[in-house]
């Protein structure tokens, strides 16, 4: 019998490479607020975290600053940063098998809709997915585990049948809070020995590991 029904897809580090644009918008963000320039171990870890987490937990900016300096990274972002990603090596192919194979699919991620939505739609994600949740920029979903209860809610998916796949810690706590299981990627964006530490259900070395054992799984 099939173990999984639903599966949720992370976007950064998982469906795409998106480095430059969030590291180039990062650094506009702090040039603007007059702040030091950000080193390159800060900027690695901000890929996954919600722009709020990033600028107060890796920069050590309070609330009111961390909002203005998302402000200008939002700003700068729509312009030119939003384009500026590719996708992950068999990423297309895999999501076209796994609807072939009756999956039903969503993404789920901590970007702001209306950007993961431009770029679904830029790469071709948007033909494969029943759902695409993102936080809001009004506030909502603020949380990785918030926009997995979200997915799931439009899914229409139980916890047993929902399979989160995702390639940082963020991914994992969130699917944990859901009490759903999480299989990590790493192609994306993890520290050197996080998967290992972390212990997710799965671990895959790519897209294509991945989608082999999904496929076996029905």
């Amino acid at each position: 019998m099939r173990k999984y029904k639903y599966i949720l897809f992370d976007l950064d580090g998982t469906l795409i490479y998106s480095h430059p644009g969030i590291f180039g918008c990062i650094r506009y963000a702090l040039k603007e607020l007059g702040l030091p320039a950000p080193k390159q171990e800060q900027l690695e870890k901000c890929i996954g975290p919600s722009l709020m987490y990033s600028f107060q937990n890796y920069f050590g900016l309070d609330e009111e600053t961390a909002r203005e300096a998302t402000r200008k990274y939002r700003e700068e972002y729509s312009k030119t940063g939003v384009y500026q990603n590719e996708p992950i090596e068999g990423v297309l192919e895999t999501l076209k098998v796994l609807k072939e194979k009756g999956y039903v699919m969503a993404m789920a991620t901590s970007k702001p809709k209306i950007y993961a939505d431009i770029i679904a739609e830029r790469w071709g994600f948007d033909r494969y997915l029943s759902a695409q949740v993102g936080s809001g920029i009004d506030g909502s979903f603020p949380t990785k585990a918030s926009v997995i209860t979200e997915a799931m809610r439009q899914l229409g998916a139980t916890r047993e049948e929902t399979l989160m796949v995702g390639d940082r810690f963020h991914d994992l706590e969130g699917a944990r809070e859901n009490g759903v299981d999480c299989a990590l990627l790493a192609v994306g964006y993890a520290e050197e020995g996080e998967i290992e530490r972390e212990k997710p259900e799965y671990a895959f070395d790519d897209f294509w590991a991945l989608g082999e054992f999904l496929v076996k799984n029905i």
